[in-house]
C-alpha cells in the first residue's frame, strides 16, 4: 500500500500555527497517520460533501478530502467543534 500526499490548505496551516502543547502534539500525530491510513477508525465521511471526511481529536475536529485516484489528503480546517463547521 502506497502511501498519500498530504497538504496542509492556507486555513489548516493557520488553524494549526494558532495550537501549541499537547493539543498540537496529538493533532500533529493523527495528521502524520494519514499519509498511511487516510481513512484511520473514527473518522467519518461528512453527509452531502462527496469526498470530505472528519477526524474528531478531544474537542478538535480535522476536516479534510481524499482523492483516491491522485492518493492526496487535502486537510482544509482543524478546530475546535464550536468554530470548525462555521
Amino acid at each position: 500500500m502506497s502511501s498519500y500526499n498530504v497538504q496542509l490548505m492556507p486555513q489548516a496551516q493557520k488553524d494549526l500555527d494558532d495550537l501549541s502543547g499537547e493539543m498540537l502534539a496529538r493533532l500533529e500525530k493523527i495528521i502524520m497517520g494519514l499519509y498511511d491510513q487516510p481513512r484511520p477508525s473514527k473518522t467519518k465521511k461528512l453527509v452531502g460533501s462527496g469526498s470530505r471526511w472528519r477526524i474528531r481529536v478531544g474537542d478538535y475536529r480535522i476536516l479534510y478530502e481524499i482523492d483516491d485516484s491522485l492518493k492526496q489528503v487535502k486537510i482544509f480546517r482543524i478546530a475546535h467543534r464550536k468554530e470548525v463547521y462555521r
